[in-house]
């Protein structure tokens, strides 16, 4: 990813004035909102979209579905609890499935806040689900 002046990528760039306008716009909040989003990515990030909002949703139907720097994420009393990042996003490798430090999933002094996705299949739809419930506590 090339970077200008500010250290950040045109991507990176982008992302953050998409959460401005957001913002500004209320736009990105709703599963309106996320299933656009998600309509709008290439393929393969398109169809794993489509599904992991299936499992967080069906995990956790008490999360609020909404867009956070433009990407689907899912929020509880209005934090952001977890998110899907398209590997298109940040012309990545894989795609990510992420938490924000608001999920509980501490498990000692370490534990992962992200996972990369290439592929998903019912094991990793599980580990998903699994995370989601545990995250929203």
């Amino acid at each position: 990813m090339a970077t200008n002046k500010s250290g950040l990528s045109k991507e990176e760039i982008a992302a953050m004035k998409e959460t401005l306008e957001e913002r500004k716009s209320g736009a990105g909040e709703g599963e309106g909102a996320v299933l656009k989003k998600i309509n709008q990515m290439p393929e393969p990030d398109r169809s794993m979209g489509k599904r992991i909002h299936q499992v967080v949703m069906a995990s956790a139907p008490s999360l609020a579905p909404r867009t956070w720097y433009g990407m689907p994420a899912y929020s509880k009393d209005d934090k952001v609890i977890c998110f899907f990042q398209n590997a298109s996003k940040f012309k990545a490798r894989y795609a990510t499935f992420g938490f924000s430090d608001k999920a509980h999933l501490d498990e000692g002094a370490m534990w992962p806040t992200s996972f990369a996705i290439k592929k998903l299949t019912a094991s990793e739809e599980a580990r998903i689900a699994a995370l989601v419930k545990k995250a929203v506590g």
